[in-house]
């Protein structure tokens, strides 16, 4: 799926943030009635806004809330008034297609942030794509959106030139989390459980390949679905295999759950999962101590960085009921790495949006950078993020703290 990584705000809220410019009046369109005469340009947000990944969706709708509102406060684009139109996709492909339908339909949208899921994005790429609408993910974490279906054997081929992320993807997360567990927790043996989903499934396997590689065992493997609650069976599983650890490819509603129901069952070992276990939500659906579980994220703890104050400090000021959560910076930045290439094109047009602005947004994209809440931003090739710091957090009384810091190097 997603989760994190925070880094550089002050070098870009501070001078990035306060320069960055993006739109002036449509060639061939009237000015919007924003108040004051101002043109309206909007940024799309889609995202899990109800349900039980409703807190994670509500942070990065929030985070590009302000981004807009701090773009428009500050004039960074003369003339310009940033707004933001929102649609909740409940983590459901179908409903994310129908949500990029809705967004391609608005001519104001240059550019949108989202989605939170892996599996919701596949189904709205070739809509994104067929309007020539950028599409910024702050979460999604599987490699084959950017690279391919073939990407595991080393073919690598972009399929849509519109789709971009902030957050890095499971090929690093995977294999950061399976080094930790094998050489710094000393784990040897064990069980890997996902969801079947798209992000579950796919960081589950690309763990279990480099712990193999790294000379771990795997003690045994089982799937488990999503939304369901009783994982005694595969509880039971863990037990009898004598595996000293279980990794879990999933989101944290079923993490949690599997978490204690493993320590119900008799095995006193800690469970690991990836960025989408890393919330509070994860801890309080266990009715067992958590204490000892891990998790890997993108990204360093926002909280850390001196960089990201004005991010926090505005996101507290704006009165925004949800916290930022997990990936609430890298919305930030994803949002205003659209401001960044909209600015580009409206530069390169006298100081208006040209009327095929959207093709032009996409094609400034791969060309943005800028130091931002989560680090250095910038894309590569195929529309990833060039900035590949994670974070191991693990679950102390009854709290994630981060215990590992580090730049990814294959």
């Amino acid at each position: 799926m997603r989760n994190r990584s925070l880094l550089i705000l002050t070098a870009v809220v501070t001078t990035g943030a306060l320069t960055l410019t993006a739109c002036g009046s449509r060639d061939d369109d009237k000015k919007s009635d924003s108040g004051g005469g101002k043109t309206t340009v909007v940024i799309g947000i889609d995202a899990p806004l109800t349900g039980s990944l409703s807190a994670l969706g509500q942070g990065i709708k929030n985070s590009v809330d302000l981004a807009a509102k701090t773009a428009t406060k500050e004039n960074v684009v003369p003339g310009v008034e940033f707004k933001v139109e929102s649609f909740d996709d409940q983590a459901l492909p179908a409903s994310g297609q129908t949500n990029a339908t809705k967004l391609v339909g608005n001519k104001d949208v240059l550019g949108v942030v989202g989605p939170l899921n892996s599996g919701v994005a596949q189904s709205m790429q070739g809509v994104f794509e067929r309007a020539d609408l950028t599409l910024v993910s702050p979460a999604n974490t599987n490699p084959a959106l950017s690279q391919g279906d073939d990407w595991g054997s080393g073919t690598k081929k972009r399929p849509f030139k519109t789709y971009f992320r902030t957050a890095t993807t499971d090929v690093i997360q995977g294999k950061f989390a399976a080094q930790y567990l094998f050489n710094e927790a000393k784990k040897k043996k064990v069980f890997v459980v996902d969801d079947k989903q798209t992000y579950g499934a796919g960081l589950a396997a690309i763990f279990a390949d480099e712990f193999k590689r790294l000379g771990g065992a795997i003690a045994g493997e089982d799937k488990v679905t999503v939304k369901t609650t009783d994982f005694a069976a595969t509880a039971d599983k863990v037990k009898e295999s004598g595996a000293d650890s279980v990794f879990f490819g999933g989101q944290y509603p079923e993490g949690g759950l599997l978490s204690d129901q493993v320590k119900k069952a008799g095995a006193n070992i800690p469970t690991m999962g990836g960025d989408a276990l890393y919330d509070p939500a994860f801890i309080k659906a266990s009715g067992q101590s958590n204490d000892g579980d891990l998790a890997t994220s993108v990204g360093y703890p926002i909280e850390q960085l001196p960089t990201a104050k004005k991010f926090i400090d505005g996101y507290k000021a704006g009165g925004y009921k949800d916290p930022y959560a997990a990936y609430g910076g890298y919305a930030y930045d994803a949002a205003w790495a659209i401001v960044q290439a909209v600015k580009s094109v409206v530069e390169a047009n006298d100081g208006k949006v040209p009327s095929d602005a959207r093709a032009k947004v996409t094609e400034a994209m791969s060309k943005v950078s800028f130091d931002g809440v989560t680090g250095k931003v910038s894309f590569d090739e195929f529309g990833d993020t060039t900035n590949k710091q994670l974070t191991v957090y693990t679950v102390e009384n009854g709290a994630w703290k981060s215990i590992k810091n580090a730049t990814f190097e294959d």
